[in-house]
């Protein structure tokens, strides 16, 4: 577990990631892993590389693929429009949560 994920969860702080093969800034909502173990973050990512070619909206980011992570000052106004607590990606264990 990454205590710096839970933190900016807790204090509504934005993420700016290095991922796969490019960068991303998100919004973190949840934090947790799934009956394999995998670690992974449920976010709204607001700028940055996509794979899909959509820069905005809801990702489910493996943290395996995380490359650096920094948590920045900017904070964000709270939960996004359809989020919804209790991640069923994250079956195993939710670490944390908006």
């Amino acid at each position: 577990m990454d205590q710096r994920i839970c933190d900016a969860i807790n204090n509504l702080q934005l993420i700016s990631l290095g991922y796969n093969w490019g960068s991303r800034t998100v919004e973190p909502h949840a934090y947790g892993r799934n009956d394999n173990g995998e670690e992974f973050i449920r976010v709204y990512q607001v700028s940055g590389a996509s794979e899909s070619g959509k820069p905005q909206g809801w990702k489910l980011l493996n943290t395996d693929d995380i490359t650096s992570l920094t948590v920045l000052s900017e904070n964000f106004s709270g939960p996004r429009h359809g989020y919804r607590r209790g991640d069923k990606a994250l079956d195993a264990r939710i670490y944390c949560q908006l």
